[in-house]
């Protein structure tokens, strides 16, 4: 096992950056966030459905605050989570179906993401997930859950002044188009689902705008090659430990696409504002030169042997599961460590986001 060494200097200049955000953010312009999306921003909503997609369990969660697995697929904070806080908002932002938390708590932020879920409907049935419809089916509850507390006038400000994150797409690639019993496959070329996700992700950012929603980050995705399982995948095909380029060319080839959405959206839609929140090339920098970030290792997890384990596969019982998560860009085989998030989300607030603050 390795020694306790846990990259003091690199957390408290990063938290130092942070909290610099927070303090000369403007107080009160977003009275809250709002997610949708998958397993990188859902903060536990999987713990209340019948799937085999969840995380409410050690040693998810271990640098939460009180050492708690809330369902977040992280060993502690995700991007959601830093994004309040860098609103002067609360320092999480509570799942929607998690029987602790009320309106009285959803009223300043608030996550309808489900961990395994994509802009397809097919791709929340591989893993029994909340399909986007849902999503928008529980924030539509909600908002009337919100009128009733809050009042009409209020609820109507909430609605209209919270910053929405969107934040999918990585699940309609790898775990639907991309797997073995894939239906999409045979309908379409690669190039076609992405036009048919767009199409998607364009009629989803009008519905919830329909609904109210006016301030919208969509994410771009990551270099999905690169992640832990994928990197094993290929090594045990024989093509070597390094990143699946296939994959990392979707991914900037969708990005792409959703930038272009985001300014057809921006030019369509009276009152609306969006912004593209990509972090695919920082992230590719964390992948190609860790040390740089203050990481150590890049090529595997934190969890268990790095290779393959997430969900149950990456539980308390894995000896292999590293000591100090801070050394690590990903903490299991699919999702990021609270550090990598911290960074990245650190880097969006100055560069993207603070348009709102």
């Amino acid at each position: 096992m390795e020694a306790h060494n846990f990259n003091i200097p690199w957390l408290i200049l990063i938290l130092v950056q942070f909290l610099l955000l927070i303090t000369t953010s403007l107080a009160g312009k977003v009275p809250a966030i709002i997610v949708f999306g998958d397993s990188s921003v859902d903060a536990g909503n999987n713990n209340q459905i019948s799937t085999l997609l969840k995380s409410n369990f050690e040693p998810y969660g271990r640098d939460f605050y009180d050492k708690r697995p809330t369902g977040r697929f992280c060993n502690g904070r995700i991007p959601p989570d830093f994004i309040s806080e860098g609103f002067g908002l609360r320092a999480f932002v509570p799942a929607y179906l998690d029987p602790m938390y009320k309106i009285s708590d959803f009223a300043g932020g608030v996550c309808f993401a489900s961990a395994g879920t994509g802009y397809d409907n097919a791709t929340s049935d591989v893993l029994n997930v909340l399909p986007l419809w849902k999503e928008v089916e529980n924030y539509k509850d909600y908002q009337k859950k919100l009128e009733a507390y809050a009042g009409t006038r209020k609820a109507k400000y909430i609605i209209e002044e919270s910053l929405y994150l969107i934040s999918m797409g990585t699940n309609d690639i790898l775990e639907n188009y991309y797997s073995m019993q894939s239906k999409r496959a045979s309908q379409y070329t690669i190039e076609q689902f992405q036009v048919f996700l767009l199409q998607l992700a364009e009629k989803f950012v009008k519905q919830i705008y329909d609904l109210g929603a006016r301030k919208i980050s969509l994410a771009g995705l990551p270099p999905m090659g690169c992640l832990p399982l994928e990197r094993a995948t290929n090594y045990i095909r024989g093509s070597g430990d390094g990143c699946i380029e296939k994959y990392n060319e979707v991914a900037v080839h969708f990005n792409v696409m959703l930038k272009g959405l985001v300014q057809k959206l921006n030019e369509e839609l009276p009152g609306i504002r969006v912004v593209f929140s990509d972090a695919y090339d920082l992230m590719l920098q964390m992948i190609k030169n860790p040390s740089s970030f203050g990481f150590e290792v890049a090529g595997i997890a934190c969890c268990g042997t790095g290779l393959f384990e997430m969900s149950y596969l990456c539980d308390k019982l894995n000896p292999f599961t590293c000591t100090d998560a801070n050394k690590y860009v990903f903490w299991d085989s699919f999702h990021l460590t609270e550090k990598t998030n911290l960074i990245i989300t650190n880097f969006l607030m100055k560069n993207v986001l603070a348009e709102f603050l």
